[in-house]
């Protein structure tokens, strides 16, 4: 039987769900679109039970936030979410560099210095923003871009999400085993690697994330300290509608005090504080539905570092 067959019928079902909906949002213009998933997962996304999550982390992050303000910020990431989904569907709209462009770039040449050196390089990111067309501030310069990303469940919306996603990077490697091979040989032959660095990981690192340990892939520091590689920071931030500033840092300064392990730590630490600002100034924008802060989570007195670039990463 042919392998697409033997999936489960609910795969199947969901696939063309998807299916229908980008095709649709195709045919609405693009502010139009937004406007409507936006208002829609508004309404809706608060209802789902998955909410509750988010309403924790928000609990746990923002003590001093009162249950309005919560909802508040609960509702203005359901309608962020939703616009998200409308710009699967019109990424090209999301293109930089050119008139009227929707997206404005901070600090470009910080990454178009990355091809001139052809040396390869780390882009550090988060679920903040557009995380998907924020690719495009490499691409239209020329720079050589992949993407590391986490393969959905249902394999076939995966597929539809991995063809929608080609226009923007050059290269996309999964999570895990099956990827590494490949995100070594892009980095080395000078192309530049983003990796979302913010979900929780099992066998990660604790690490500090709003005050809370939270395990933490140290896979990107961890290749730079092995390979040599700069780490840029890079911020996407929603300003209106669909129109975006994607800010790019320079390259984080790495301790090195010849201590691998605590040169890691050290860097881990300054990636998750950098992830706290941009979250801090912009909470609505960020996905609080990651299980990020665990009930069961160890202290990191208590948990040994794992520095292993494959380590599974889960939500």
């Amino acid at each position: 039987m042919p392998e697409p067959l033997k999936r489960p019928v609910r795969y199947r079902l969901e696939a063309f769900g998807f299916w229908v909906v980008i095709g649709l949002l195709k045919l609405l213009p693009l502010d139009m679109a937004s406007a409507i998933m936006g208002t829609l997962f508004r309404k809706v996304g608060p209802q789902i039970r998955v909410s509750r999550r988010a309403e924790r982390n928000l609990q746990k992050v923002f003590p001093d936030m009162n249950p309005p303000e919560i909802s508040d910020v609960i509702q203005g990431m359901w309608d962020h979410l939703g616009r998200l989904v409308a710009e699967y569907a019109h990424l090209e709209d999301l293109r930089c560099f050119h008139e009227n462009s929707r997206v404005e770039v901070v600090n470009p040449e910080i990454l178009a210095r990355t091809k001139l050196s052809g040396g390869g390089a780390i882009v550090i990111t988060g679920h903040i923003g557009n995380w998907e067309a924020q690719g495009f501030a490499a691409t239209d310069q020329g720079v050589r871009a992949a993407v590391v990303y986490r393969t959905a469940n249902n394999p076939l919306v995966d597929r539809q999400i991995y063809e929608l996603r080609k226009p923007i990077v050059e290269a996309q490697f999964p999570k895990g085993t099956s990827g590494v091979r490949g995100i070594l040989q892009h980095l080395k032959s000078g192309g530049v690697v983003a990796m979302l660095v913010d979900q929780k990981m099992n066998d990660g690192v604790p690490v500090p994330f709003f005050g809370r340990d939270a395990m933490t892939a140290p896979a990107a520091a961890e290749i730079a300290y092995k390979y040599d590689y700069p780490l840029i920071p890079l911020r996407s931030e929603r300003l209106e509608g669909s129109r975006y500033r994607v800010t790019v840092y320079p390259p984080m300064d790495l301790p090195k005090t010849g201590n691998r392990e605590a040169d890691v730590r050290a860097t881990l630490v300054e990636i998750n504080k950098t992830l706290e600002e941009w979250i801090r100034e912009r909470p609505e924008q960020w996905l609080w539905l990651h299980n990020r802060w665990p009930s069961t989570e160890p202290s990191a007195s208590d948990q040994p570092i794992t520095l292993d670039p494959d380590a599974r990463q889960t939500n």
